[in-house]
């Protein structure tokens, strides 16, 4: 596989070559989990993308009716 000329299966290892990961590996999670969290955090402060317990629906109060008129006497 070549992308513009690079051949990522070729060229990949030299990335180790730079950055040990003895040295980097730890805060590099480190740095991908706070952002992890921050990005979690902001899009649970967002309105309605929470799993936030709705609040409880007041049971309606019963409908009154008018008792019925009283039929005429004869």
């Amino acid at each position: 596989m070549q992308f513009m000329g690079y051949n990522p299966t070729e060229n990949d290892y030299k990335f180790w070559l730079v950055v040990n990961p003895s040295t980097w590996l730890i805060p590099t999670l480190f740095a991908v989990l706070v952002t992890a969290i921050l990005i979690h955090v902001l899009a649970y402060s967002l309105p309605g993308q929470a799993y936030r317990a709705k609040p409880a629906v007041e049971a309606a109060a019963p409908a009154v009716e008018a008792a019925p008129a009283a039929a005429p006497a004869n």
